[in-house]
């Protein structure tokens, strides 16, 4: 089978299908992360940066080649979610650039947007880091580029192109040595490969489902939009997952789902032989939570007051008619007690994220739009969400937005603390840049898989002390392995300890580590806060 061009109807068709392939082995991915740490990681994140797009592409009815690159470019960078999200939604800006100048696409254009994506992407890095997507990525276009003098066969032109994406892949452990020790490839880079096999196999004829499911709103806001409260049909937005007792047969499932359809709508329900994902809009979430238990048991439950919402924002609205403040924060937050101490320090706006769920660039300039303020500071608390933040900069045109680089929560509540309102927001910036290395964190949490890093053995569940640039310390005694860590990052310079502990059965825990660290060290200070965050047991920060 030879193919020499491509409509704007088939390349439309190889997105989607490069989108679901990418969504199908998200979970496998986020296995191949070097950290075995409890989180939502790179599967995820290009997961949902790709949806936003495909969601957007199978909006579209007979698009121009135009229509379907903004529809993929505005998409993918408005959903993109941690770095490796991000530098997914550079490569697709890139390769749009390109196809979008043209009805068909051949082999020749195809080779010019495979250089253009990588060009922006590695544009987009600030320190590019071969091992990684972006090294997958070159590897593709260098490929693409020697083929396109040899052929006009887009199926051999894309199935070489693939293989030799593989065989880059499979070198990626050669040139970062933390993924030989762990034993895997570079898990962006993989996700890369996934994307261009699923558009490959949709090139070739393949059957493929192309339909794009919307999903609930992320971290399971309700958004409503312009309606009036009394025209919100159903005013709660409520989810759950049930954890079944035994797989439901089909007819069961049909039941279910035709129970919620008669008590509200929007209804989504995902099921598995384990768990059932429920999403419904009802005004009597009762009423669906009973259903939901002649099943199984229940968790993560979560009502939305829609009605309330609309007030809220029709409220936030009206102050936005109030002056402008001369400069706001917005901060990335984990965890209720966290939530407290940023509020205190006069954070405008909270984004609840970090590392369990890196919110997108679309997050980030819905907070922006919340924040009244001509200068507004974003401290992103993750090293992962960085460079979404500086995307929401970037496409931000009347307010100046400053991205401060806080890669931990301590490190944003040292930039807070040391801001000065008689200052300008550029002395302010200075200011508060210089102090973030005064701080040094250390967060405890439990491996879910065996691997070695760091020259450490470490066993799935074990406990393990992460501080800023490596694992210091792990064991199997939480107190020992905190301790462990604290040891490494306390020194002859270091005033105070602050411990924020997790869930309230760890309270107890942080108390006698607290004790012992005065004990240790008579002349360092211990602050002991509730932080609320989920996955780590303790966020240490040393100053």
């Amino acid at each position: 089978m030879e193919i020499t061009s491509i409509n704007t109807e088939s390349l439309s068709r190889m997105f989607l299908a490069g989108a679901k392939n990418l969504d199908a082995k998200k979970e496998w991915i986020n296995e191949l992360n070097v950290f075995p740490v409890p989180d939502g990681d790179t599967g995820t994140n290009m997961s949902m940066t790709i949806m936003s797009a495909a969601r957007e592409v199978g909006a579209l009815s007979n698009p121009t080649m135009k229509e379907l690159a903004k529809a993929i470019s505005s998409g993918s960078l408005r959903g993109a979610r941690g770095n490796s999200g991000v530098i997914l939604s550079q490569l697709f800006r890139g390769f749009c650039k390109v196809i979008k100048e043209y009805d068909e696409v051949d082999v020749s254009v195809l080779c010019d947007a495979f250089q253009k994506a990588v060009e922006t992407a590695y544009k987009a890095v600030m320190k590019p880091k071969e091992g990684t997507i972006l090294t997958v990525a070159k590897g593709a276009a260098d490929k693409a580029l020697d083929l396109a003098q040899e052929t006009e066969d887009l199926v051999y032109f894309c199935d070489e192109v693939i293989k030799h994406a593989e065989y880059v892949l499979s070198q990626t452990p050669e040139m970062l040595p933390v993924l030989k020790q762990a034993g895997v490839v570079d898990s962006g880079g993989q996700g890369l490969v996934q994307v261009l096999k699923g558009a490959y196999d949709s090139l070739l004829g393949k059957e493929i489902d192309y339909s794009i499911e919307e999903t609930p709103a992320s971290a399971g806001t309700a958004k409503v939009s312009a309606p009036a409260e009394q025209e919100i049909k159903y005013g709660y937005c409520t989810e759950f997952i049930i954890v079944l007792t035994r797989p439901l047969s089909e007819k069961e499932e049909k039941e279910y789902k035709s129970y919620l359809e008669s008590i509200g709508d929007s209804i989504v329900v995902v099921a598995d032989d384990e768990v059932v994902k429920t999403h419904v809009h009802t005004n009597d979430p009762g009423l669906a939570i009973q259903k939901a238990l002649t099943h199984g048991s229940l968790t993560k439950i979560k009502i939305d007051n829609m009605r309330e919402e609309h007030q809220e924002k029709l409220i936030k609205d009206a102050e936005k008619a109030e002056p402008r403040k001369p400069m706001g924060f917005i901060a990335v937050s984990i965890g209720e007690g966290m939530n407290e101490i940023f509020r205190g320090l006069g954070a405008d706006y909270l984004i609840e994220g970090g590392q369990t769920m890196n919110p997108s660039t679309e997050d980030m300039l819905a907070a922006i739009d919340h924040v009244n303020a001509d200068h507004i500071f974003i401290l992103p608390n993750n090293k992962n969400i960085i460079m979404a933040a500086n995307q929401a900069a970037e496409l931000t045109e009347d307010k100046d937005i400053i991205v401060l680089p806080t890669k931990t929560i301590p490190q944003g509540i040292v930039a807070l603390v040391n801001y000065i309102p008689d200052y300008t927001a550029e002395e302010n910036k200075e200011a508060m840049l210089a102090e973030l290395d005064s701080v040094k964190t250390g967060q405890v949490t439990y491996a879910v898989r065996d691997t070695e890093i760091d020259g450490m053995q470490i066993r799935q569940n074990d406990y393990m002390g992460i501080g800023d640039k490596a694992i210091l310390a792990v064991g199997t005694d939480l107190k020992e392995t905190t301790m462990k860590m604290i040891d490494a990052m306390v020194d002859e310079d270091s005033a105070i300890v602050s411990i924020y502990y997790g869930a309230d059965e760890t309270e107890e825990h942080a108390q006698e580590i607290g004790k012992m660290i005065e004990e240790k060290y008579p002349d360092v200070e211990v602050e002991i806060n509730c932080g609320g965050q989920p996955i780590y047991y303790f966020v240490i920060s040393v100053e």
